[in-house]
C-alpha cells in the first residue's frame, strides 16, 4: 500500500491520561491533565511529565519538585477533560468538580483520593526542550485501591477501567490480546 509523506509532528498515540496533582498547601493545590507522561526507568523508578510553562502547575512544580500522577478512568473521563482545558488561576477545579486532594504519603503534594492509582513522585531534573519542559521525576510511593489487588498481591489494572487520548479524543482501552511473552509460550 502506498504512503504518502504526512506533516511532522507528535503522532505517538495513544497517550496515557493522567490527572497531575501538585501544591505544597491547600491554598495552592491544583490538578492539570497530562497526556505526556510515561515510565523512564525501573531502577530507581523514573517517571515524566512534560508541561508548557505558561501552565500553572508548571510554576507550583519547579518551585515545590513534587507531584502526584494520578491515573485517570472511564468515571474520570470528564474531569480530566475540564482538567485540561481550564486553568487553575481561574477556578479551583477539585472544589469545581467535587474531586478530593488528600494528604499523600511521601510527598507534599497532595493525592486524588477519586483515582485508584497515584504515583508520588520528586523531581530530579527539569529539561527545557522548546514548547514544553519535562520533569524528570524519581518515584517514592504508589498507593493503589486495595479492590484491585489479588491475594497474590498482582494489580489488575484493568479492572479500574483506565481511559487514553489518541489526537484530540479520549477513549477507554479494550480487550487483552496477550501478555509479555505469550508469543513465545509452548504449548501443552
Amino acid at each position: 500500500m502506498p504512503k504518502v509523506i504526512w506533516k511532522e509532528g507528535n503522532l505517538l498515540y495513544p497517550a496515557p491520561v493522567v490527572l497531575v496533582s501538585s501544591g505544597a498547601d491547600k491554598s495552592e493545590y491544583n490538578l492539570a491533565t497530562v497526556a505526556w507522561t510515561g515510565n523512564i526507568c525501573t531502577d530507581p523508578p523514573m517517571t515524566y511529565i512534560s508541561l508548557r510553562p505558561s501552565r500553572l502547575s508548571h510554576d507550583i512544580i519547579q518551585k515545590t519538585g513534587e507531584f502526584v500522577i494520578n491515573l485517570t478512568t472511564r468515571r474520570l473521563a470528564k474531569a480530566t477533560d475540564f482538567c485540561g482545558v481550564t486553568s487553575g488561576r481561574d477556578v479551583n477545579k477539585a472544589q469545581k468538580l467535587h474531586l478530593n486532594l488528600v494528604p499523600a504519603s511521601q510527598v507534599k503534594a497532595p493525592l486524588l483520593l477519586e483515582s485508584p492509582i497515584n504515583i508520588e513522585c520528586r523531581v530530579t531534573e527539569i529539561k527545557k526542550l522548546g514548547s514544553h519542559d519535562m520533569f524528570l521525576a524519581k518515584v517514592v510511593c504508589i498507593q493503589a485501591e486495595k479492590e484491585y489487588i489479588d491475594k497474590k498481591g498482582q494489580l489488575h489494572l484493568e479492572r479500574t477501567e483506565p481511559i487514553c487520548y489518541s489526537h484530540g479524543k479520549y477513549y477507554a482501552l479494550g480487550k487483552e490480546l496477550g501478555y509479555f511473552g505469550y508469543s513465545i509460550r509452548k504449548k501443552v
